[in-house]
């Protein structure tokens, strides 16, 4: 698989949604993960990440204003032991939930499908962290409607192990703008990933959609010791 350009990616696509990116920054000490959440309309714009114990949630920055919080309000991201979770849902809780009573990422996922936002049908889009031992593993998941079709859930499952440095795997919600929104496609992208949270931190905020983009979450992990550092950067904050 080539390797794309993910300045380039975000920057020529208004709105690929809720994205996902996990890797391995180039020096190959850090497991990295990026969770961006996008909006079109003011429900979805009206949101914030904000620290949650060792994960975050989505909260609104205005509760006035908030109409219907089902689909926007959750946790994104969980820590589970050594295992990290990263979604676009409550779907957080429904694995993190399932690997505490010893089922794997996959198995806990499927209870769930897409979401039930016709005629969008957005996809979940999952993703584990597994680091123990000095070795560091990751996994991704897409439940997806049968083209548009929401008769059908089509699930896939993307595992990466002894993970290359410099390398991470970019997924998102839908394949760009319109109406309705077309789901993402094909496997997840191959993406460079930095040393430096700060530098991929700037790097995905500078090119995504300025009036679209709502909040960033990124997460450097040391593999050998599991000390991490988090950034997050929330447009109704700056």
């Amino acid at each position: 698989m080539q390797m794309i350009s993910l300045e380039k990616e975000l920057r020529e696509n208004s709105y690929p949604g809720r994205g996902i990116i996990i890797g391995r920054s180039a020096d190959g000490t850090k497991a990295a993960a990026a969770y961006f959440i996008m909006g079109r309309s003011e429900n979805s714009r009206n949101r914030i990440f904000v620290e949650d114990g060792e994960g975050i949630r989505t909260q609104a920055f205005d509760p006035s204003k908030l109409t219907d919080p089902s689909l926007i309000i959750y946790a994104p991201v969980r820590v589970l032991g050594n295992k990290t979770i990263v979604t676009n849902g409550d779907q957080t809780d429904t694995i993190y939930e399932g690997m505490d009573h010893q089922l794997t990422f996959e198995q806990s996922l499927r209870s769930r499908e897409f979401e039930p936002d016709g005629p969008n049908y957005t996809p979940r889009i999952s993703g584990i962290l597994h680091l123990e031992g000095g070795k560091y593993s990751y996994a991704m998941s897409i439940l997806k409607s049968n083209n548009g079709n929401p008769a059908a859930c089509n699930r896939y499952t993307f595992a990466y192990e002894n993970c290359v440095a410099g390398e991470g795997r970019f997924i998102h919600t839908y394949q760009c703008d319109g109406n309705p929104l077309p789901s993402f496609e094909g496997e997840p992208k191959l993406v460079a990933i930095p040393d430096s949270m700060e530098e991929l931190a700037s790097l995905l905020w500078e090119n995504l959609n300025g009036d679209n983009k709502v909040s960033l979450f990124v997460r450097y992990i040391d593999i050998a010791t599991g000390a991490y550092e988090t950034k997050i950067i929330n447009k109704n904050q700056k």
